[in-house]
């Protein structure tokens, strides 16, 4: 027997393994809850979900993006499509001052453990925000201090700040129940929401259950509850889909996908791009000619086509489908003047270049594998320099490498991409790989810190991106796509490139198809 029908049968093995697995945590978890409410007689939603929680769901951790997702934690603010705030648990807000903002409490509301929304809980919530050790990321280099008068609360910071509504959309500042917070700091989200689903329980690491709560404020769910197992491996959350053990699976590998039947698996463009970053500052990319050389060498499409199995989406930009309004952006003829190469590309011939990358994201040593290729193809003499992240990633902002790959959320937070790019091409940027330094994109980016969110300020964004591009401090190569799974009859579950929201008030699974 060759090695051949070996491996497929210890695949089968495993895949088995996992389907039994998989099938116990999951029919566990729905015949503790009855399966269905027995009030309504609506179906349970299950979810395969990536990573378990690091902080014990405290929303002042990364953690509060699970609890956002559950729809179970609100904020004060929302953000649409296009990155704009609109209203939640705040129904109208007005900038006072340049730095100050007050924001008008929603009436009405209760916390899952019967108490009312207030103004000062709102305040509370904030301000222990604010205090936390470590602070929330979104509040990294912010002064904020609240204040409350009668059913609104007066945000005031130390320096002007135009993206206070976004940063309040954050998960990481939802709105909990005062008996949320403990003497010791820690916060304690199970009961003390207010969205359309309750937090009634967690099992560590493993799972969370998650029940109607019929006191919400706004559109009550459809489905009697929610039930969350952790499942880190691929395989096997690919498996919990194939097998109709979850009705929501997170982040399946592109390498599952082909497995799987297509019209269960949806592809979300995600704020991430997939970036060449070269060295400005030395070695043989100092020269614009030779970093024109490299951007006309890099085939974006066999890359995406090879690696990413067309699961992803050729880079027009720094900024990517997930962020719709930047196409648009690309169209204006300013755009396409500022885009305008600073030089021409020079031929090369048996040009040295280390390139650098990372083996904790598993596509990138192949990425790097194709753009040897390809820039040898070109002329260079590429040497290849792979390691793990935390070993790599000091020499990399140190300038060590002519060329480095990376995959890069592109906004943050508080949905805007300003400081992605102050911080990856302005010439103070802390992250700034390609060690590159620009007056003009040191200009724009000032300009678009300071505008107000909305057209003027994403016109500022892109007049950076386009000066970035015409300098060759970067090359975009694609745009990463989270592939999300839904069995049949599963419906209204979002599909949310920011990764908040994935089960809502519409999200419910039809009895038919109901495990």
């Amino acid at each position: 027997m060759n090695a051949q029908p070996l491996r497929h049968l210890a695949v089968t093995a495993t895949a088995l393994t996992l389907t039994f697995a998989l099938s116990g945590c999951f029919s566990s978890t729905q015949a503790e809850n009855g399966g269905t409410d027995a009030q309504g007689g609506d179906q349970r939603v299950s979810i395969a979900m990536l990573q378990p929680p690091r902080s014990g769901l405290t929303p002042l951790s990364d953690d509060a993006f699970k609890l956002s997702r559950w729809s179970t934690a609100e904020t004060l603010i929302v953000l649409d499509e296009a990155g704009d705030a609109q209203p939640s648990l705040a129904t109208e807000w007005q900038q006072t001052s340049p730095t100050t903002w007050e924001f008008t409490i929603r009436d009405g509301v209760t916390f899952h453990d019967g108490t009312d929304l207030t103004a000062e809980q709102v305040a509370a919530s904030l301000t222990a925000a604010t205090e936390a050790n470590p602070k929330p990321r979104i509040l990294d280099g912010v002064d904020m201090s609240v204040e409350v008068q009668d059913n609104t609360v007066t945000i005031t910071t130390g320096t002007e700040d135009p993206l206070i509504p976004q940063r309040l959309s954050s998960p990481q500042l939802a709105i909990l129940a005062a008996s949320a917070y403990g003497e010791d700091g820690v916060v304690n989200p199970v009961g003390t929401g207010t969205g359309p689903f309750e937090l009634v329980d967690v099992d560590g690491t493993t799972a969370a259950t998650l029940n109607r709560y019929d006191g919400y404020w706004g559109e009550k769910a459809k489905a009697s509850g929610i039930d969350v197992t952790y499942v880190p491996d691929g395989t096997a959350r690919a498996a919990a889909l194939r097998t109709g053990t979850a009705d929501i699976v997170e982040a399946i590998p592109v390498g599952q996908a082909a497995s799987i039947d297509e019209n269960l698996i949806y592809e979300v463009p995600m704020p991430r791009t997939n970036t060449l970053y070269l060295n400005t500052e030395s070695g043989p990319f100092k020269d614009p000619a030779v970093r024109a050389a490299a951007q006309a060498a890099v085939d974006r499409a066999t890359i995406v086509g090879t690696v990413y199995e067309d699961r992803a989406d050729i880079a027009e930009g720094l900024l990517g489908p997930a962020l719709p309004w930047a196409a648009e952006e690309r169209t204006t003829e300013e755009y396409q003047d500022a885009r305008t190469p600073i030089a021409t590309p020079e031929e090369v011939d048996g040009v040295k270049i280390t390139l650098g990358t990372f083996t904790d994201r598993a596509e990138l040593p192949e990425v790097a594998v194709q753009l040897e290729q390809q820039l040898e193809a070109a002329g260079f003499d590429v040497t290849q320099d792979v390691r793990e992240y935390q070993y790599i990633e000091a020499d990399a902002l140190d300038g060590a490498f002519d060329a480095f790959i990376l995959s890069r959320a592109t906004v943050l937070d508080s949905g805007d991409p300003v400081a992605y790019l102050y911080s990856d091409f302005s010439c103070e940027g802390s992250f700034n790989i390609s060690q590159f330094c620009n007056d003009d994109v040191d200009a724009a980016l000032a300009t678009a810190a300071a505008t107000p969110a909305g057209p003027e300020r994403r016109a500022a964004i892109m007049e950076a991106e386009a000066l970035i591009l015409a300098n060759n401090a970067a090359i975009p190569m694609l745009h990463e796509r989270v592939i999300q799974g839904e069995l049949p009859g599963t419906d209204g579950a979002a599909r949310d490139p920011r990764e908040r929201t994935l089960v809502t008030s519409n999200t419910n699974v039809t009895g038919e198809t109901a495990k």
